[in-house]
């Protein structure tokens, strides 16, 4: 989905979850564009913080940058975006800004390079096209294999 701008944030995600019947609870690292988004717009939308847990249905993380070639999200872990929140949550929500939108890899790769700075990079480097999924057992197709079974994806436009 598309937002116009960061304020419209919470009410994306608030709408989201009530529109996939979840609880409106979800659990995000302490990434300080997430942390900067106007919470209060959403009273009933409860926020936890920390890295994952096996009780949490909904992780919240911010992207370092997309790919649109593909459709890939890439997120980079540490303090402030548990690589926990990516993988553990039945429902994944990303928020990206539409300036880390890259064409292909090599400029997702330049935007993380530029973040981090020369000879840094973060713990973990996740791309991540879609929710999990695995015909490996019997030719039947699994959903959420090794991860969340569905995937948001929230656009921050402008």
């Amino acid at each position: 989905m598309e937002v116009a701008g960061k304020a419209e944030v919470p009410a994306a995600i608030a709408g989201y979850l009530r529109g996939a019947n979840l609880p409106l609870r979800l659990r995000a690292g302490a990434d300080p564009y997430l942390a900067a988004l106007p919470w209060g717009a959403e009273p009933a939308l409860e926020r936890h913080s920390g890295p994952a847990r096996d009780s949490d249905e909904v992780g919240l993380s911010h992207a370092a940058a997309a790919v649109a070639e593909t459709g890939t999200l890439v997120l980079t872990s540490g303090p402030d975006n548990p690589v926990t929140l990516d993988f553990l949550p039945e429902t994944h929500i990303v928020v990206v800004e539409e300036r880390d939108l890259t064409g292909g890899y090599e400029g997702a790769w330049e935007t993380i390079r530029a973040r981090f700075g020369r000879r840094a990079m973060p713990r973990t480097v996740n791309f991540i096209s879609g929710p999990s999924r695995t015909a490996d057992i019997g030719g039947e197709l699994v959903m959420g294999a090794h991860g969340p079974r569905r995937l948001c994806v929230i656009l921050v436009r402008g």
